[in-house]
């Protein structure tokens, strides 16, 4: 049962579960390298995959006219379908 004393923010599913985690990591002895290796795994993914691996199409063919570029596309290829 809540405390008169709390306020109801305090008790919501999204705090509680930010606690949770948080205790959690802050008593394991290896908590923070855990962290430390998702944080560079996210990096990894998020920014070198995308540097490498994503080029960006739009630019490279639009030649500044992204709007129209786009819209020519779907026009030719619903057409040819």
């Amino acid at each position: 049962m809540r405390s008169k004393s709390m306020p109801m923010a305090t008790n919501s599913f999204f705090n509680r579960a930010f606690h949770l985690y948080y205790d959690g990591f802050r008593s394991m002895r290896l908590g923070k390298t855990l962290w430390a290796i998702i944080l560079i795994k996210l990096f990894i993914i998020f920014a070198v995959l995308k540097l490498f691996f994503f080029p960006n199409f739009l630019k490279q063919h639009a030649q500044g006219d992204e709007a129209g570029f786009v819209a020519t596309e779907l026009t030719n290829r619903a057409a040819n379908n």
